[in-house]
Order: C-alpha cells, then structure tokens, then sequence
C-alpha cells in the first residue's frame, strides 16, 4: 500500500513543501536521516550529565573536524557570539558574567566589510551581542593586507572570517594570508562556515576556531558547532554562565548531532552526488525549448561539491520576469521553492540536496509547466527577496 509523503502536513494543516532552495533555515533546513531522528528520540528519555555528555560531544568533533576539541550549542549564529565571547575572556569566569555590560580591554573583532553579511540576521549583530565592538577591514569590495594589520592593535580580541555564497567573492584577503597576519599580532582567528562541507580545511589553513551549522548540511536537530582549539573551545562552553545561558542547546540536540556527525562520516558521497546530478539533468531536459528560457549546470560558488541548475530568464521572450516565475512556482501544490536570492539578476536557481524521494520528477514536471506560460503570471507580484526576508516575521498572526 502506498504511503501518503504529505500526510505529516495535511495532519497539521501546513502547506505542502519541496524545497529545492538549499539548506534554508527558514524552509527547515534539512531532513534528518533515521539513525539522526531514533538518537535524538531516545536522549528524551533519560536523564545525564550535559558536561559529560559534551565530552562526547567533543571527541566525535575531533574526529570529524581534525580539531583539538569542540563543543555544541543552539545554533550557528550563537556559536558565533560564544565563540566571540571566548575570545574576549578566556576561562575568567568573573570576565564571563561582566559581557556584555562590561567587555573588557580586548573588545574589538575586526571583519572584512566584504564579509559583513545576512544570514537572516546582520553577522555583525551575532559579534554585538557579547558587547564586542565590530572594525570593518577595507571597503566592501576590496580589502588590503595593510588594513588588516593596520586595524589588529592591542584591543582587538578575534579577526572574524566568513565562508558564504553571500559574501562579495572578490577582493578579499585570503583565509590563509588572513590567518598568517593576525597570529603575527597575536589575534585568534574565527571562522563562520555554516553552510559548507569541508569540515577541516578551514583549520588547516589556520583558523583557530570554526563555525558549523549542525542541521544544514549535516541533517542534524537545529545546533551549531564549534570546533577548534582546546583552550579556546573551553572559553566558548564557559560563556553558558553568561551570555550563553539562554543559547544552549538540550540532551536531545547533542544526541542527535552527534549521531548526524557519525553518519556524514560514513556517508557514500559519490552515490549522493550522482542523484544529485540525475536530477540537475532532468530539470535540465525539462526546460529544452522553452522560450525565453536558458538553463545551465553552475557550480557552488564556495567549492562545495555541490552544482544547482540555474534558469535564466529573458522575460521579454519568457512573457515573465524570474522573479516572478519564482513566485509561480511558490504557488503550487505543493509549492516548488526555488533559490531566489539573485532573481533581480534575471535567474533563479534549484538545488537537489534536500529532495526526497520521487520529488525531482514533480519539480521537472511543475517546472514545464509554469515556465512555458509566463504571460499567466502577470497578475502575482514580483516580489523581492531584498524586502521579502522580513515579510514572515511581519505577517505573522497579522
């Protein structure tokens, strides 16, 4: 008998989803493996010692990251404030409670302007929380060796570094020249790679801290990572006395990432890769001949081994703009949410990594569908992500 794959929706009256817009944490961010969701079940049953179990925790971290230690927290975000935070005290616990009233003497992070992001929130925002004050290296889209040294003196506490599909990707100082200058000033490197798949090279090429989101691509319960070196991990757990008491993360979350960390560890990426890309080609066959249409295979822009299908859309020809065959596609059921961050551009993309079973062939077919009659979509609103982000929060229970 076959299953109904939407019944967990229409149970709780929720609209029906495929995400093919990426490890969005507004979408979810990514669907658990069995193995993920059974350890993360069966934490809630007993009682433990949360410091013995982020040992464990730590011990698994090592392995995967190449890392002296590591710990778990809520998110990736607050592993960027506690990773902050331990920079600025070290294992002062009087230090710990004074943020961010009172950040101390080292209370500077300088940040490449490049690298001052979104990710739903201002990245800055995440470092401000410790009561740390925030020094943009260079401009958005050129940054000097000299500015860099310039900027690290005595009150700076952690260079910050982010790896990201939304930082400018030119003009940046590399992550390894990044590392050398600061450790020659004596300045501890952190490193936000939320969304990526290496795991080691960041603290290969010098990073003193990295930041990892446990449920995008790992498909762990929500959390964030912190891997790096001991001393400075021991200062980021310290920070749950301070500011990071209302960012811990429970039993279950550290259960169920662990279990999420042994199964990316074990995992057969040469067989993933290869779905991913029978989907790619699919959709790719799907939009031959269409007018106004030009799909192509593009790489992840941060070298994960990850390619998306990008559509791009001459509107004249398509009789829609891209933005709003996103928006088209949205309206379906269920609803194909593509990645639209760039539609203003003139294309959107679609990412394969969170389909589930029988999903490509309803994203090709959903795909013919709508992107051959863009004159019907005249009516929806071309909206833009630029301004969108916010409308959820601001619509709710309006």
């Amino acid at each position: 008998m076959k299953t109904n794959p939407w019944a967990w929706h229409d149970a709780q009256e929720l609209r029906r989803i495929i995400n093919v817009s990426g490890t969005m944490t507004s979408l979810g961010a990514s669907v658990s493996a069995p193995s993920v969701r059974a350890a993360t079940s069966e934490a809630m049953a007993h009682f433990v010692d949360m410091h013995d179990l982020q040992t464990e925790a730590s011990r698994v971290i090592a392995r995967l990251t190449g890392a002296e230690a590591g710990c778990i927290t809520a998110s990736a975000s607050a592993g960027i404030s506690l990773a902050v935070a331990g920079c600025m005290t070290g294992l002062a616990p009087g230090r710990v409670e004074a943020l961010p009233r009172d950040p101390g003497p080292r209370n500077s992070v300088v940040v490449q302007a490049g690298h001052l992001c979104s990710y739903g929130a201002p990245v800055e925002t995440a470092i401000r929380l410790t009561g740390a004050d925030v020094r943009p290296v260079g401009t958005a889209t050129l940054a000097a060796d000299y500015q860099l040294e310039a900027a690290l003196d005595e009150t700076v506490a952690a260079a910050f570094y982010v790896v990201s599909h939304q930082v400018v990707h030119y003009g940046q100082i590399p992550l390894a020249r990044f590392a050398e200058i600061a450790h020659a000033h004596g300045v501890p490197v952190i490193v936000d790679a939320a969304s990526e798949y290496d795991l080691t090279g960041f603290l290969g090429q010098g990073a003193d801290l990295v930041i990892y989101s446990g449920h995008k691509f790992l498909g762990g319960p929500t959390s964030g990572i912190i891997a790096g070196r001991r001393d400075l991990v021991r200062a980021a757990y310290l920070q749950n006395i301070g500011i990071g008491r209302g960012m811990k993360v429970g039993k279950e979350g550290i259960a169920g990432v662990m279990a999420a960390m042994e199964s990316w560890m074990a995992r057969d990426a040469a067989a993933i890769r290869a779905r991913e890309r029978a989907a790619l080609d699919l959709w790719l066959d799907a939009l031959q001949g269409l007018a106004g249409i030009r799909a192509e295979i593009v790489a992840d822009p941060t070298g994960n081994p990850l390619d998306r299908l990008q559509v791009n859309v001459d509107e004249r020809a398509a009789g829609a703009s891209a933005a709003r065959f996103a928006a088209g596609l949205a309206r379906l059921d269920p609803a194909v949410i593509v990645r639209d961050i760039e539609v203003e551009l003139g294309y959107f993309q679609l990412d394969p990594c969170n389909l589930l079973p029988g999903q490509a062939e309803t994203v090709a077919q959903s795909l013919a569908a709508v992107l051959a009659d863009g004159p019907a979509l005249a009516q929806i609103d071309e909206a833009d992500p630029r301004n969108g982000a916010v409308a959820g929060y601001l619509n709710w229970l309006a």
